[in-house]
């Protein structure tokens, strides 16, 4: 008896809540990085504004810092990650034009390496020729990349974007303890923040738990641990500068 198959868009061998399609990898490092450039911002301008508050309880100091400290870390973060990612886009391209010459160059020894990588993952040598050969008549090129450098040639990242994205994140995140801190009469500034920056860590948290897909209490509990002592670090030197008069 005949079975028939299901009705579907989706490629074969693949199931649609499963992330098979090009490009998932980078868009999950562009999520995870946004995750922790908010966290970043956060813990970042909340520690420079409540160290400013344990000095004083002058707003125009506070405001000062606060918005120095989130345009300053702004950029940075944005310098980082442009030349993080231009390294890393200016090695990709060097490995793929390597490739390209060494395919014009060289055909049938890289045939024969491409046919060893599968057989090292596996398969019978008669096999692995036989794989490699068909992937190299659809796209040589992509063959060797995926297989041996893990390198997609249509998912490079572009450095731009990883500036713009992590600065935005830094601005997002660090614009919450500035505002919270300026919003309270003086006696409940510091409180305030202290919560106010519990409660984002704790969703920034389980956000970069999520897209990682490890334990979410503990990843909750990590930032918030962190957060807090970097809060009170901060706020601990604040008033000792305050009180001893240096300031």
């Amino acid at each position: 008896m005949s079975q028939n198959l299901p009705n579907t868009t989706e490629p074969v061998g693949q199931h649609a809540a499963e992330p098979h399609r090009g490009g998932i990898a980078q868009k999950m490092n562009w999520l995870r990085a946004g995750v922790l450039g908010a966290n970043d911002g956060i813990v970042s301008v909340a520690a420079i504004v409540v160290g400013v508050a344990g000095v004083t309880t002058a707003t125009a100091p506070i405001l000062t810092a606060g918005v120095a400290g989130l345009v300053g870390g702004a950029i940075s973060m944005a310098l980082g990650e442009y030349v993080s990612v231009s390294s890393q886009r200016d090695s990709e391209h060097a490995m793929i034009q390597k490739e390209k010459r060494e395919l014009a160059e060289i055909p049938e020894e890289e045939l024969i390496e491409l046919a060893g990588l599968y057989e090292q993952k596996g398969l019978r040598p008669e096999t692995a020729l036989q794989v490699a050969t068909e992937l190299t008549e659809r796209d040589a090129l992509r063959a060797h990349l995926s297989t041996e450098l893990n390198i997609d040639p249509d998912d490079v990242p572009s450095p731009w974007h990883a500036a713009f994205s992590s600065a935005m994140a830094f601005l997002i995140g660090g614009i919450l303890p500035l505002v919270v801190i300026l919003l309270p009469p003086e006696q409940w500034r510091v409180p305030a923040t202290f919560v106010a920056v519990i409660l984002a860590l704790g969703i920034t948290g389980a956000i970069g738990a999520r897209v990682g897909e490890s334990s979410v209490p503990r990843a909750v509990t990590r930032v918030i641990v962190g957060g807090a002592a970097a809060l009170a670090v901060t706020f601990g030197i604040g008033s000792l500068l305050g009180t001893s008069g240096l300031v």
